[in-house]
């Protein structure tokens, strides 16, 4: 039976399907494999698992080899290209006075193609720096906009946490957050506080908005009328993680009770 193989090409990048032919694969093993851009050096992500038939269309790409020393010292001479390209792009940008920023350089494995990553509020007529750019490097030349989002995994940095930020370190594919899962934790809205590096909503949001959806499952709602051991009120505040709520008594005070202090609840 063929075997499938998941290969990861970034540290927080999308995994790829790969057969693997007759190679036996581990785990962070690296390889050199077949893919539209040409050969390209990545990581196995997931060991090689049977597989019978495949949702898609297209061909199944192969593993091509393990990769040896050559191809280690290759990197490494496209992270020099990367750098030098970079920093000659910027110099023409600067040149033809163009409102773009100019974040990342990523050449193909064969230093066949350099792809420019760039962000910008609006459309860049970029026609004239291609041409500079082929004229300098004679390779073929892709000019990538992206979002903020995109720009801030790509280039990394450690959060308010004091940690790796959550897209540079795993996540493989933004997920949709909202402000409502905020309210829902508790949260401060103040904008700077629940903002992450790239200005949008913080991905963590999304971490334990089903673990308090859940908890707040088990909690009398906010304005509902309780019976408590310090007399009857109204629940005005909740605490998920204690297990406690806040209740206004009829006499103007708030008590904290714990759930199961909650002698019974009216409609």
């Amino acid at each position: 039976m063929r075997k499938i193989v998941r290969i990861r090409f970034k540290p927080a990048g999308k995994l790829y399907d790969f057969g693997c032919g007759a190679f036996v694969l581990n785990k962070d093993d690296n390889v050199i494999v077949e893919t539209e851009q040409g050969l390209g050096l990545g990581v196995v992500a997931i060991p090689p698992v049977p597989y019978e038939e495949r949702l898609s269309d297209r061909p199944l790409k192969q593993v091509f080899r393990l990769a040896s020393e050559a191809d280690f010292k290759q990197k490494k001479k496209n992270l020099v290209t990367e750098k030098v390209s970079q920093a000659f792009c910027l110099d023409c940008i600067k040149q033809l006075d163009l409102e773009m920023n100019l974040f990342s350089v990523e050449s193909t494995f064969d230093a066949s193609k350099l792809t420019f990553f760039f962000t910008s509020e609006g459309r860049v007529d970029f026609r004239q720096l291609v041409k500079m750019l082929v004229k300098e490097f004679g390779v073929r030349i892709e000019m990538r906009q992206v979002g903020i989002r995109n720009q801030t995994k790509m280039c990394g940095g450690i959060g308010r946490c004091g940690r790796e930020i959550c897209c540079s370190a795993f996540i493989g594919k933004f997920g949709p957050v909202s402000i409502r899962m905020a309210k829902d934790q508790n949260l401060s809205l103040n904008p700077t506080k629940i903002s992450g590096m790239c200005g949008r909503l913080m991905c963590c949001l999304t971490f334990e908005h089903e673990t308090y959806q859940k908890l707040r499952g088990k909690f009398p709602k906010v304005g509902k009328l309780v019976n408590t051991a310090g007399g009857k009120g109204k629940v005005v505040r909740h605490n998920l993680i204690r297990d406690r709520i806040t209740v206004r008594l009829d006499s103007g005070s708030e008590i904290e009770a714990r759930l199961d202090e909650i002698i019974n609840e009216e409609e």
